[in-house]
């Protein structure tokens, strides 16, 4: 008897570090619907952050922007009530203006590019972002962006007759417009379908598989086969939550959220080229770019906005930093 009752014992004494675990939940908003390829991978993300630490760390994941949006997200942070959230340039420039540079348009030719720069600017955009009480967790851009419109748009001029959308509070997009001299009207993200229904606006601007799941393309026909930019994107969580998890089990999350972001922004990039092609099967025409001459103005334009917006939302110090990785990666990898 004395014996079963040692064992039963020691087998509480074993168990008891595990029946007395704490655990994390953490609460995360993204506008990603149900269904999404980002939606998928953070789906087997939560299976696999729970598997790893033994139950500790589990998410609670709100899609279809059910939380609100960008604006929403971050004040529900700040109260604490939420833990972490996926926001674009915009719900990023609100905390750290400086990683608007990284929207910039006409800037980047590839996703290799894109890939180069974000990978060596990573540490400094963190320290920013810490100092707000946030951390990077890990990139998961939007994409390149897209401009649809009703009438064919070959070059600049052409966006005389488009009534442009413009994300309203977005300083970026309101600079780039006034460099091209095309007629915008700020609206929330949320007035844009009613406003393509009602004429109010007839162009808009976003990611191809972004369009497709507003349905926006539904009220466009062209799209101009040169992106205007490629949009930033991450994942931010409060350094309030993430500091009250264990180190040891901080650290498995912060390495392998950073990794399921890198996978997300794999596939959504293949969403992308995908949705592009699906546009087209839908009726949307693919507007080639004039000529040179109209080339050579869209990218001189994307060099007036850089400068424009010096001393605004970055420094001259960031701009070079950022123009000098692209060289490099340039040089070294052909244009």
């Amino acid at each position: 008897m004395y014996k079963i009752m040692r064992f039963y014992l020691c087998f509480l004494l074993v168990l008891s570090p595990l029946f007395g675990q704490k655990t994390y939940t953490i609460k995360m908003a993204t506008v990603a619907p149900e269904g999404s390829s980002w939606m998928k991978e953070m789906r087997n993300f939560e299976k696999e952050i729970k598997e790893l630490t033994n139950g500790q760390i589990s998410f609670k994941v709100y899609a279809n922007a059910v939380q609100g949006g960008e604006k929403d997200v971050l004040r529900k942070m700040k109260l604490g009530q939420l833990d972490s959230g996926t926001f674009t340039g915009v719900g990023l420039g609100n905390i750290v203006p400086e990683v608007r540079i990284l929207d910039l348009p006409f800037l980047f030719r590839n996703s290799a590019e894109v890939d180069y720069v974000y990978t060596n600017l990573f540490d400094e955009f963190q320290k920013r972002f810490i100092e707000k009480g946030f951390f990077l967790v890990g990139w998961a851009e939007v994409g390149f962006i897209y401009l649809y419109t009703n009438t064919p748009v070959s070059c600049i001029s052409d966006f005389k007759d488009v009534k442009m959308w413009l994300w309203k509070g977005d300083p970026l997009a309101k600079a780039a417009f006034d460099a091209m001299n095309i007629s915008s009207i700020p609206l929330d993200i949320t007035d844009v379908h009613t406003s393509l229904q009602t004429g109010l606006i007839d162009g808009v601007y976003i990611s191809p598989y972004g369009v497709l799941a507003l349905q926006w393309f539904t009220k466009t026909s062209h799209i101009l086969d040169y992106p205007l930019t490629n949009s930033v994107g991450a994942v931010l969580m409060t350094t309030k939550k993430l500091n009250s998890i264990p180190e040891d089990t901080r650290r498995i999350l912060i390495e392998k959220t950073k990794e399921n972001m890198r996978e997300i922004v794999i596939a959504s990039r293949k969403e992308n080229l995908e949705s592009l092609k699906v546009l087209q099967e839908a009726g949307l025409e693919l507007v080639p770019v004039k000529d040179q001459a109209a080339l050579e103005e869209i990218n001189n334009t994307g060099k007036v906005v850089r400068e424009k917006l010096v001393g605004k939302l970055y420094s001259q110090e960031l701009l070079d930093k950022v123009l000098a990785l692209l060289e490099e990666y340039r040089s070294n990898h052909g244009s």
